[in-house]
């Protein structure tokens, strides 16, 4: 037993895709399953997350640093990974990912020079390290950036 393994439990949940309030015989007549009285019952009732006038859990927790809204995710694929291609294939985002190296290019893919690279390629990605270009270079092959 794991996580990806949970799921709840046999007849646990229930459809929220059916019609209320629409008489006895649909099974959710009268309150439409709100119960008797209360603020809940009635219409305007709090939005989500609303505790009584407490303080919310939301704004309870510490909120720390920021998220930069327009930051890349760029994918980092070392030298040493382009050594399973034969000799004079390009290699762009697309071919990275029929050989399985790149699974989601997000923003762009980026060359990184970690390794060695004995194959002569010529290589179409979003960018390229120096040291990479160098490796790349020194193999016979060539760097474009797209």
């Amino acid at each position: 037993m794991d996580l990806s393994n949970l799921r709840p439990a046999e007849g646990s949940k229930h459809s929220d895709s059916f019609r209320r309030g629409r008489g006895h015989g649909s099974g959710n007549g009268k309150t439409a399953g709100k119960g008797h009285k209360g603020q809940k019952a009635r219409s305007g009732a709090p939005r989500p997350g609303f505790e009584g006038g407490q303080m919310p859990l939301y704004r309870r927790i510490p909120k720390r640093g920021f998220k930069n809204r327009n930051s890349k995710t760029i994918i980092g694929i070392n030298v040493s990974a382009l050594e399973r291609f034969e000799n004079d294939t390009v290699v762009t985002v697309e071919t990275l990912m029929e050989a399985g190296i790149v699974k989601n290019p997000r923003d762009g893919v980026k060359i990184l020079g970690n390794g060695e690279l004995t194959k002569r390629l010529t290589v179409k990605t979003d960018a390229v390290s120096e040291g990479a270009k160098a490796k790349i270079e020194a193999a016979g092959g060539t760097c474009e950036v797209i």
